[in-house]
């Protein structure tokens, strides 16, 4: 990550307008007098400068039109790349420790637990070479509000637009995608994941993916679960919190003597492909389909996908009790 003062990084929109003859008064007097003391930002007012000049020489000489629109692009893309590496972030309070939320022109790209004695000293955001991370403002106080509400259970959707750069791979971003398709107050599993991107041999992969998952909770990781129900695999061996996030759905667990499961049994079973969703202990349910199945909290959220109750085990008529 640059090590370029948060002022700075705050100013390079402006100082960018300022370069090309675009920033209203105010905002260009702000640019001369921080220039006047930052050799950096100096020095980077000058290379827009020159990079403007180029365009508008070009705009003057009989050159051809391809060229023309070949250089301009690559001065917009220039100038959105700057652009685009400016994050910015804060470190939230919540019921579940401190978590980092950053965000860039596209959506928000990190959503992080921090561990209490490093903070964000020990942040991905500051192994990340290709950013320009700075502390934000009121326009991150929507997002601390939201998460709130979704962690005290007060919302069902976080709703935000998304920017998966720091996905290691296309294969992340494919397990990413996916995981964000399963419904709230439903689990299903790693193999179900696999299968769902065209890896149906990929399971492992796809939990390891999912460990260098960089949107905690905005891409619900936590619903994700052995094929036997088993929580497995959150933030390192922290399935304290992924079982705190799936309570908060409305997802029951049960702990035995040496791990944490979905109660499989109080929960209502949807099929791929399926039209109809079952309860448990229909006869149609073999334990192959049960773990490759996803499984929903509520008749309302099952319902909710679009599918009727099983003609055979009839969850209408014999709803589960917990």
């Amino acid at each position: 990550m640059s090590a370029r003062a948060s002022a700075c990084l705050e100013l390079e929109p402006d100082l960018i307008a300022a370069a090309i003859g675009e920033a209203p008064p105010s905002a260009a007097g702000r640019v001369r007098d921080h220039i006047d003391a930052c050799r950096e930002c100096r020095g980077a007012f000058e290379r827009y400068r020159a990079i403007d000049g180029l365009v508008l020489g070009l705009r003057d000489e009989p050159v051809p039109a391809d060229e023309l629109e070949a250089a301009r692009a690559g001065l917009r893309a220039k100038l959105a790349d700057l652009r685009s590496r400016i994050v910015s972030y804060r470190v939230f309070t919540s019921p579940l420790g401190p978590i980092l939320v950053a965000r860039s022109e596209q959506g928000v790209t990190l959503v992080e637990y921090l561990a209490r004695a490093g903070g964000i000293a020990v942040s991905r955001l500051r192994r990340a070479a290709e950013e320009d991370a700075m502390e934000g403002g009121a326009e991150m106080d929507a997002l601390h509000r939201e998460l709130t509400e979704y962690l005290g259970g007060r919302r069902k959707e976080l709703g935000w637009p998304l920017d998966l750069r720091l996905a290691g791979s296309d294969f992340d971003r494919a397990v990413l995608q996916a995981t964000g398709a399963v419904p709230y107050g439903a689990v299903t599993s790693y193999a179900r994941i696999a299968a769902d991107i065209g890896r149906p041999t990929a399971t492992r992969a796809v939990a390891q993916a999912l460990k260098r998952n960089p949107l905690a909770i905005a891409v619900p990781c936590h619903r994700i679960v052995g094929i036997a129900g088993d929580l497995m695999g959150y933030v390192g061996r922290r399935i304290s919190l992924k079982q705190h996030l799936l309570g908060v759905e409305g997802v029951p667990t049960v702990e035995g003597p040496s791990d944490v499961r979905v109660a499989r049994q109080s929960m209502y079973v949807l099929y791929p492909g399926d039209d109809e969703y079952c309860v448990p202990t229909c006869p149609s349910l073999t334990p192959a389909r049960l773990g490759m199945a996803t499984l929903f909290s509520s008749r309302r959220g099952v319902e909710g996908a679009g599918v009727s109750p099983c003609t055979t085990c009839r969850p209408d008529l014999h709803p589960i009790r917990r």
